[in-house]
């Protein structure tokens, strides 16, 4: 018998078994993301995943002008494959298809769609120093449509009697009244995330994402996000989405299937992270603290991911990018900024300005002392080595002084000082004006608590962050009096915005219900912000203060044009302005208008009573 025959049969016998296992395997597309892109883009590389099973035993085809593959990747795990793109400046908007073949026959099929950018999309302008901020939590604002605040799909369902629970604010609650947040003065918004949190509890939050492509259905779709956004650009709003790259939620697709083992770090037993973000930079920090910071988990149910995983930090970049076009973003705060990888985070934010020159992105590094927020910031004054390419920073080491400036005794080191002391380490800042101040967050205590609700000392708080260096930021309900303690629970200091629920028997967005200290601070805020918003000298004019006497402290915002003067009495007694004293600011002016009373003053008969603030615009 010719064995060659028989060598030629088994070969093609074997070729033959092969392909009927492999076709008889289904191939299944559950993911593609990103889920669309654009044209027109400065990187024309783009990476799909693409997620199903059996999905990398299939070879992925395009036939599409102007849009390539140059390369494919298979991770550890098959049902996953990375596609690499390359689209041509001249590639036309339009949809088509992927193809994914094994051999000749097509055994799965995506459509993939192409948009138009919107005209000047590149050139989109972010947040700056003229902007007040509002940091608003949807799931506490109001809720404008209560038939998505449950859904067969979610597993945490509404319970507005548990304060660690769903109470079903929404998009809709929000564009419902944004009205009031333009009347009020604000000019952006900063929102806790919207996108979806699919967990079995104290899911809320949203700070444990189960789909970075998808807005929480309790909130409303990714069309009433973006819709939103649209809204706001026309009342002259500008929108700061809030995103995470150090962890998921362990409901995540990915959790239960990893692409690779590498994509979270993983410990024999669970390992919470020490959140010492100081050791990142300790020039005498052991591995053992560092990486316990930046590898351990925030929580059992958030899962720390490897932003090391070029694959991963790639997806998670895309994914800013993908909601700043989709979105028409103005702004984004990232979350835990210290807690990846900082080579990791000065990729993302170097990619994203490429994109968007004029972009605005703030990071959350929430250290006590201006020499660590400050090594953050672009332009490594603090000489790290790192260039994080960060436009700005909290002022955290401010927020500190908060608690104290306005409500403790004064001293050599104690009260007003603290503010002080705080603004004499600007030194440290690569760009000083560009941090963003606040005086409490979703995080901690109520301002209004702190201040041992002091109406007087709120108004005092509330006029040196509004006319002090950088970009403030006010916590939705602080202009209310709201009132929490971290202590009590998250939910203390988050609890709903009155008049947001149909039956609430205060109405804050009407000011029907409120007493009289909610009402005059309501009316405080709206003068002071208003007024901000359109002078200049206090957006980037220069800055010289007083070391603060006897709880008096002055200081003084001013440019060529204009010149404000920035008295706050913190202490217990009326004291007499001395116009010698601050004569090298006060010298040719005879008297200012108190902004905050509508009333004008002499300087030379200038009485400052107890507690009080004046922000003078000299003349």
């Amino acid at each position: 018998m010719n064995t060659t025959f028989f060598k030629h049969f088994f070969t093609i016998l074997l070729i033959f078994v092969f392909n009927v296992s492999i076709f008889a395997q289904k191939v299944t597309i559950s993911r593609v993301e990103p889920p669309s892109w654009w044209t027109g883009m400065k990187n024309p590389n783009l990476q799909l995943l693409v997620y199903g099973d059996g999905i990398s035993s299939a070879k992925p085809v395009i036939d599409y002008q102007g849009v390539d593959i140059s390369g494919t990747s298979i991770p550890e795990n098959p049902n996953y494959i990375f596609i690499d793109l390359v689209i041509d400046p001249e590639a036309r908007p339009g949809t088509f298809p992927i193809l994914f073949k094994v051999g000749r026959k097509t055994v799965a099929e995506v459509t993939y769609e192409l948009k138009a950018r919107r005209p000047g999309s590149a050139n989109r302008k972010g947040f700056d120093q003229s902007d007040v901020i509002y940091l608003l939590f949807p799931d506490r604002f109001a809720n404008g449509n209560e038939g998505n605040d449950s859904g067969n799909e979610t597993l945490e369902k509404a319970d507005r009697s548990n304060p660690n629970g769903r109470h079903g604010g929404d998009i809709k609650g929000v564009a419902d009244h944004l009205d009031y947040i333009s009347d009020m003065g604000f000019t952006a918004v900063w929102f806790n995330p919207l996108l979806e949190n699919n967990m079995p509890a104290y899911s809320y939050h949203g700070y444990a994402i189960t789909d970075f492509y998808k807005v929480d259905p309790r909130m409303g779709t990714n069309e009433d996000y973006r819709l939103l956004v649209g809204s706001m650009h026309q009342k002259g709003l500008k929108v700061i989405m809030d995103m995470i790259f150090n962890h998921c939620g362990s409901n995540h697709y990915w959790i239960n299937d990893l692409p690779s083992q590498d994509w979270i770090h993983q410990f024999p037993e669970f390992t919470r992270s020490n959140f010492r973000g100081g050791s990142v930079f300790d020039p005498y920090a052991s591995d053992t603290d560092r990486e316990r910071f930046q590898k351990g988990w925030f929580d059992t149910s958030m899962p720390d991911l490897n932003q090391n995983n070029e694959f991963l930090l790639n997806y998670l970049i895309q994914n800013s990018i993908w909601w700043i076009e989709y979105a028409g973003l103005d702004g984004i705060r990232m979350d835990t900024y210290p807690y990846p990888y900082p080579e990791a985070m000065a990729e993302w934010a170097k990619r994203v300005l490429k994109e968007y020159p004029d972009f605005s992105m703030v990071g959350e590094v929430w250290l006590s002392n201006p020499s660590q927020v400050a090594a953050w910031q672009a332009g490594d004054k603090m000489q790290t080595g790192l260039e994080s390419n960060l436009p700005y920073v909290f002022d955290f080491p401010m927020y500190d002084a908060f608690r104290y400036a306005f409500s403790e005794q004064q001293g050599w080191s104690t009260g007003i000082i603290r503010m002080y002391d705080i603004l004499t380490q600007d030194y440290l800042y690569a760009k000083p004006l560009d941090i963003v101040t606040f005086a409490d967050n979703h995080d901690g205590d109520r301002l209004y608590s702190k201040l041992g609700e002091d109406p007087d000392r709120f108004k005092l708080a509330m006029a040196f962050l509004m006319t002090t260096r950088g970009v403030p930021q006010v916590y939705y309900g602080t202009e209310v009096l709201m009132t929490g303690l971290e202590h009590n629970g998250h939910g203390d200091i988050r609890k709903d915005f009155p008049g947001g629920w149909t039956g609430d028997s205060i109405n804050a967005f009407t000011r029907e219900g409120l007493n009289s200290d909610q009402v005059k601070a309501v009316k405080f805020m709206e003068r002071l912000l208003n007024w901000r918003k359109n002078k200049a000298v206090i957006h980037t004019g220069k800055l010289k203060h007083f070391i603060p006497v006897d709880g008096l402290y002055v200081y003084f915002r001013y440019d060529d044009n204009d010149k404000v003067m920035v008295v706050l009495n913190t202490s217990d007694k009326t004291i007499k302005f001395d116009p010698e004293y601050y004569g090298e600011m006060v010298d040719g002016y005879t008297y200012g208008k108190n902004i905050l009373a509508g009333k004008t003053f002499f300087l030379t008969k200038l009485n400052i009573p107890a507690h009080t603030p004046m922000v003078l615009e000299l003349r």
